[in-house]
This record gives C-alpha cells, sequence and structure tokens, in this order.
C-alpha cells in the first residue's frame, strides 16, 4: 500500500517519516499517486551549503563530492549536520493516475517540499557543477508524493530566478500574516501606534522578501539588518527598508541597539533571515514585550532561542518558519514582479553565484 506521505519509501529506520529517515528508496518506479521529476537543478539551503563550504575550506570539489556522497548513500538530500535540504525545479517525467498534485507529463515545476523528504537521484556526477554555489546544475529524478508540493514555474521569468525566490517562499508568507494581524488588531483598538518590523539579514532572499511582504501588510516603519557595508548600500539602494542598520547579528546587544536605534522603539515582528548559528538572542533582545519573533533560519538553535527568551525574561511569542503557508508561491512571485529592488537583490545574487 503506498502512503500519500510516502511511509512506503522509507528504508530506514522502519515507521519514521521520509524526512527523518536516514535512507530512502529512491527507485524511479511510481505508484499510481506519485509524480517522477526530470530533475535540472537543485537550491541547496543556504545553512547546508554554508556548513559545507566552511567545513571543506571552499574547495568546491569537495563540497560536490560530499553532496553527491550524501545523495547517493541516503536516496535524497539532507545534510547530516544542519538537517537540511534544500529544493529543486525539473520537468514531470511521469504522473501516476491517481496522483492529486494535478501536474501532467512536460510541466516544469519546482518543488515546494524539502529535498530532506524528497526520493532523489543523481545521474550525471554533478559534472556541471563547480561546488562553490547553492544552485546545482545536475542530471537525474526526483519522486513526489500524494502531500507534496510544486508548483508550474512561470514562463515569464528565467527559472533560475524562479528557484531562488521559490526556495524562499514560506518567508514573506509569514511575515505577512504575523504583520496583518498586528495591523489589524491595532485598528480594532483604536491603537495608532504603527508596527514596527526588523528583518535580521535583510539584504538576502529570505530577508528582502520579507521586507517587502512586511511593508506590503501594513508595517509602518521597517528596518534591515546587515552585516557588512557592501550588503548596506545594496538594500538601502534597493528601497525595501525606511532604515538599514549595520550589525553582527551574532552580537545581541549591538542587534538590540541597532534595532531600536532605526526603528526608535524595539520590533513589534522581527524575522530572522540568516544562514549563520548564535543569532537567537540578539533577535529576542531587539523585540518588544509582546512581540513576535520569526525565526526562518535552518541555522537556529530553538533550545538556545527558548532559554535565550527565559532568561532575558522576554514576553516575546516565537515562531518556527516552516516554509509553508497557503498562497505562499504567488506572493512570492508577485513580490518579485511588483517591487523593482527585490528583482535588483536576486538578479545581482545570482550573477554573482
Amino acid at each position: 500500500m503506498t502512503s500519500p506521505v510516502g511511509l512506503h519509501r522509507v528504508v530506514e529506520p522502519a515507521g519514521v517519516l521520509p524526512q527523518a529517515a536516514w535512507r530512502l528508496d529512491a527507485s524511479p518506479e511510481i505508484a499510481a499517486n506519485e509524480v517522477r521529476i526530470r530533475v535540472e537543478r537543485l537550491n541547496l539551503d543556504a545553512a547546508s551549503f554554508r556548513q559545507l563550504w566552511e567545513k571543506h575550506g571552499g574547495d568546491g570539489d569537495a563540497v560536490r563530492a560530499e553532496v553527491l556522497e550524501i545523495v547517493t548513500t541516503r536516496g535524497k538530500m539532507q545534510n547530516p549536520v544542519t538537517g537540511s535540504g534544500g529544493m529543486l525545479i525539473g520537468t514531470v517525467e511521469e504522473a501516476g493516475r491517481r496522483s492529486p498534485l494535478g501536474l501532467k507529463t512536460g510541466d516544469r515545476v519546482a518543488t515546494l517540499v524539502s529535498l530532506t523528504l524528497t526520493p532523489l537521484v543523481i545521474t550525471d556526477g554533478l559534472a556541471r557543477w563547480d561546488g562553490r554555489s547553492e544552485q546545482v546544475p545536475c542530471d537525474g529524478y526526483a519522486i513526489l508524493f500524494a502531500r507534496s508540493i510544486a508548483a508550474v514555474l512561470p514562463p515569464d521569468e528565467d527559472p533560475q530566478l524562479s528557484l531562488a525566490v521559490l526556495d524562499v517562499c514560506g518567508a514573506p508568507a509569514l511575515t505577512a500574516r504575523v504583520v496583518s494581524r498586528y495591523v489589524t488588531d491595532r485598528a480594532r483598538a483604536g491603537d495608532a501606534r504603527p508596527v514596527t518590523v526588523a528583518v535580521i539579514g535583510g539584504a538576502g532572499k529570505s530577508g528582502s522578501l520579507s521586507l517587502a511582504a512586511a511593508r506590503r501588510a501594513g508595517a509602518g516603519r521597517t528596518v534591515g539588518v546587515v552585516p557588512v557595508a557592501a550588503e548596506r548600500d545594496a538594500l538601502t539602494a534597493a528601497g525595501l527598508a525606511d532604515a538599514v542598520a549595520l550589525a553582527d547579528a551574532r552580537d545581541p546587544v549591538a542587534v538590540s541597539t541597532a534595532v531600536t536605534t532605526a526603528l526608535g522603539v524595539p520590533a513589534d515582528v522581527t524575522v530572522v533571515c540568516v544562514d549563520v548559528p548564535g543569532c537567537e538572542h540578539g533577535a529576542i533582545l531587539g523585540t518588544a514585550d509582546g512581540g513576535t519573533v520569526i525565526f526562518f533560519s535552518m541555522a537556529t538553535s530553538f533550545a538556545g532561542a527558548a532559554l535565550g527568551a527565559e532568561g532575558l525574561a522576554a514576553d516575546v511569542t516565537m515562531l518556527v518558519g516552516n516554509g509553508y503557508v497557503p498562497g505562499h508561491a504567488e506572493l512570492a512571485l508577485g513580490l518579485l514582479r511588483a517591487e523593482p529592488g527585490v528583482r535588483r537583490l536576486f538578479e545581482s545574487r545570482l550573477a554573482a553565484d
């Protein structure tokens, strides 16, 4: 019997979901409710790529070899250190007759579920990838389950650009949802104070989209926090934030000071979009009592965040950005089209890669 969440693909250990499994069955024959994708490009999770890059000292060949070993050994791409994977684009090769995903042969799609639970086989040895960027050109195939999610790629956009946007589309959608609730609640209460939003890592992919989403959702004042002058200048030129501040996200006092100085008050909503560990306490310290911190990073220590909030006596709600919010793909692509600053930052990043 085939499971809609892919239990039948779990090889070891038995009885766990595919994401928690050590190894998956990535055989190409599909069940009636599955879809097989001919893969053309992976987008590795930022935290995963950074960990591999630092582990191997910037040796692209070694990074490539380890990614290939992970996929070959585990039947999926799941970094054993960060636990994260990424996503992919490709073309539907075969759709089972009972698949509920609405995909048909020939559709060019991006998967909106993690590579950590997606059966995957690489057939070209990653020969076209130099191991130096998050985007990985490759040949192979992947399997989607009945409960998987995929979006048909817009024909009017560069597939690499679409992949980069869709890789982080959960962040702006969740940011918009949270900010909208704050705006609505204050309006109902007759509270004229503007909703303030800080995005740590505001010049990155998820960060720039989150800033744009916060403004569209009604945030009264926003600040993007970045670590270096080049990112400050790029984000300022993009015009996505009311203020841009320099601070090391791992320095709690520096982050809190930067946010409070830029906004005039601590942030009502703080979004963490950085791919390095140790950024939890600054986000908490820079958030107002009764505020919300959204951790949209696989480098987050959630134990560290919980204990940090307790130790700081911080009355904040902490949310895990799980990457899925209904309508997230459409919202992110809409921001790409409507916000020239978002597009410039994404295109500059792709060009640098």
